[in-house]
C-alpha cells in the first residue's frame, strides 16, 4: 500500500464531521432535514443565500459555509463513487474519472452571491 492510499481515509474525517456537524445545526436551527440526497442541495443553496441577504458577515458564518460546503462534498462522493483527498491544505472531492471539487469553497462563493452547491454536484456527478 502506498502512503499515498494509505493517507485518502484520513483525507474524509474532517469533512465528514463538518458535514454531519452541518446536518445538525439544519435540523436543530432551520427546522430543515437534510438527507444526502441531490436535492437537498437546493435547499442548501437557498439557506446560502438566506444567510448572505441577512447581512451576516462572512467570518461569522465561516464555520457554518464550512460545514455545509462539506455536506454538499459528501453528497458527491456518495453519489459518484469518489473519495475525500487533502490537497494544499484543503478537503477536495476526486471522483473516480479523476476531477478534482472544492465544495468547500464553492459554498464560500454562494454565500458571495456567484456560486450553487447543487449545480456543482450535477456538474461533478455528470460524466461530461
Amino acid at each position: 500500500m502506498t502512503t499515498q492510499q494509505e493517507s485518502r481515509p484520513s483525507a474524509a474525517a474532517k469533512p465528514v464531521r463538518w458535514a454531519a456537524d452541518a446536518v445538525a445545526a439544519m435540523r436543530e436551527g432551520a427546522r430543515l432535514r437534510l438527507d444526502y440526497s441531490a436535492q437537498s442541495l437546493w435547499r442548501v443553496d437557498r439557506v446560502i443565500d438566506g444567510m448572505r441577504r441577512e447581512g451576516a458577515p462572512y467570518a461569522a458564518m465561516e464555520t457554518a459555509l464550512r460545514g455545509l460546503g462539506a455536506y454538499a462534498g459528501e453528497v458527491i462522493v456518495r453519489r459518484s463513487g469518489g473519495e475525500w483527498w487533502n490537497v494544499g491544505g484543503g478537503h477536495w472531492v476526486r471522483t473516480p474519472d479523476g476531477r478534482l471539487w472544492d465544495p468547500v469553497d464553492e459554498a464560500r462563493r454562494c454565500f458571495a452571491g456567484d456560486g450553487s452547491l447543487r449545480l456543482l454536484c450535477r456538474d461533478a456527478t455528470t460524466g461530461d
